[in-house]
């Protein structure tokens, strides 16, 4: 499920950055995403678990995870 995660993502915005640590399977999962919004003064990822990316919602994930 992971990998459908993943390539959804991608279909949807390529290049963007994430992590996670457990399957997506529901939206309580994708809640839990980190999304990387880019990085600190030493070169470090900052991180939310808030998607910065409009277009980038459980709906649509999941529309994408399922045509797949």
């Amino acid at each position: 499920m992971s990998e459908k995660f993943i390539q959804a993502i991608q279909n949807l915005r390529p290049n963007t950055e994430m992590t996670f640590s457990e399957e997506i399977e529901t939206q309580e999962d994708f809640n839990n995403v980190s999304w990387v919004t880019g990085v600190d003064e030493f070169g470090k990822a900052i991180q939310t678990t808030t998607c910065p990316h409009s277009e980038i919602t459980w709906a649509a994930v999941k529309a994408e995870m399922d045509k797949l």
